[in-house]
């Protein structure tokens, strides 16, 4: 794999980036495992595209628009870059604390809002559909990210983090425990597909969809809880997850938001 290092740029890099000087190849990106070098264009550079942000998360691409959405939760907000101009500007306020968002089959915005425990869909009119805010009755914790299969189905993470304090939604009781659900493209009838995570959190499907990858964060707020990656297979005709085992543990650290590249 190859990331970022966490120890700061020297002076001489921090100076170099102050001026908007790009170096190649990129100095801030270390490859840590062979594998993983042909990944690392010697071409490309880190670019700062948005600052002012409390958190962000989120982020999804509009190819066709030529911009990216992202959330930025505390400030209760969503912004918007765009390619062209690298123009940045609010394209959501107030965002309902939105969290992760992606789009479906039909290019439409999908999102995962905490502070209404529902997830979205944003028409072409720019009119807001609730896909759900409930289950069995009782309201969602919070969605957190969220996946659209080919087929068209919506997958969800519903954590609640939003419930646990006023800073990235409002304080309120769980009435749910904390489910990974899918949503039917045909009927909108939500299932559970994964009941036994401490905080599920990010997902991704495999290039193929035969799998389905799925964070679990438990350790944020559980005491030696989960902090790994699970995967599963997707069964019955893509409606079902089976055999499900720990992909990667994190620790020391934690996984959040991820996506399969095209190599799987």
């Amino acid at each position: 794999m190859y990331a970022v290092p966490s120890q700061a740029l020297t002076a001489a890099e921090a100076w170099i980036r102050q001026r908007g000087i790009v170096r190649y190849p990129e100095p801030a990106v270390e490859t840590l495992d062979p594998r993983f070098a042909k990944y690392n264009l010697g071409s490309a550079a880190l670019e700062l595209l948005a600052t002012g942000g409390r958190w962000c998360e989120g982020p999804v691409w509009f190819g066709d628009g030529r911009y990216l959405l992202w959330s930025d939760i505390p400030n209760n907000r969503m912004l918007r870059w765009e390619e062209e101009t690298g123009a940045v500007s609010v394209f959501r306020f107030p965002s309902n604390y939105a969290n992760g968002n992606t789009r479906d089959r039909q290019g439409r915005l999908i999102t995962c809002e905490h502070g209404t425990r529902r997830v979205t869909r944003t028409e072409y009119d720019g009119s807001v559909t609730v896909l759900m805010d409930s289950f069995n009755g009782k309201r969602l914790n919070g969605p957190n990210d969220v996946v659209v299969k080919s087929d068209g189905s919506i997958w969800f993470t519903d954590p609640g983090y939003g419930l646990l304090k006023n800073y990235e939604g409002f304080v309120a009781p769980f009435e749910l425990p904390r489910y990974v659900y899918r949503l039917d493209p045909n009927t909108g009838a939500a299932t559970v597909v994964a009941d036994d995570f401490d905080r599920p959190n990010g997902l991704c499907f495999s290039p193929d969809e035969s799998k389905l990858y799925i964070v679990d964060t438990g350790v944020s707020h559980t005491p030696n809880g989960p902090q790994h990656i699970r995967v599963f297979d997707v069964v019955d005709n893509g409606t079902r997850l089976a055999n499900g085992r720990i992909f990667v543990d994190m620790a020391p650290g934690v996984a959040d938001g991820i996506r399969a590249d095209r190599d799987g």
